[in-house]
């Protein structure tokens, strides 16, 4: 059942850069399509649990809209993706930026940068019902009260690909 996709959830699937003014601040190139990384089920944490950030780590942090897919697929066209949206959640992606930059640098996977426990703080699923327009929503991330990210969804011109992409 999509509601606790947090319990039964199988992955986290990711879109790399996704956030063109991001993309610039870090030196990487803004990609001509859309490239996806896995974070593990470990990694969630629900809402109201503890953070927990490793000794020595640098981290940085992005506000998102998760999308949960309701039903199985493979192959789905644009016109048709809103046929496996159950619902959204709010996440944020948790990086170890330094961990991250090391592993880039020696042309190693950068998994463990993302992956750590507790690196995907989630609400409570959100039906579809409730959204009306996924692509219009403002979205903003406060961190020990500094905001450290403010936009609108996928309407934001700085957002490269939208849902139903």
């Amino acid at each position: 059942m999509a509601s606790s996709f947090a319990q039964t959830g199988r992955k986290i699937v990711a879109i790399g850069r996704n956030y063109a003014k991001h993309a610039k601040e870090l030196g990487n190139a803004v990609p001509d399509k859309p490239f996806f990384f896995l974070k593990p089920t470990s990694s969630f944490v629900l809402s109201g649990g503890n953070v927990e950030i490793p000794k020595g780590v640098i981290v940085h942090h992005e506000v998102e809209l998760g999308v949960v897919i309701g039903k199985r697929g493979r192959d789905i066209s644009a016109t048709n993706a809103d046929e496996y949206v159950a619902g959204y959640a709010l996440g944020i992606d948790m990086t170890a930026r330094n961990v991250q930059d090391a592993a880039k640098k020696k042309a190693l996977p950068w998994t463990t940068a993302k992956g750590f426990d507790t690196f995907t703080p989630i609400s409570d699923f959100i039906p579809k019902s409730s959204i009306a327009d996924p692509s219009n929503l403002q979205l903003w991330l406060k961190v020990c009260i500094s905001s450290v990210q403010a936009g609108v969804s996928e309407s934001d011109p700085l957002i490269i690909w939208t849902v139903l992409d």
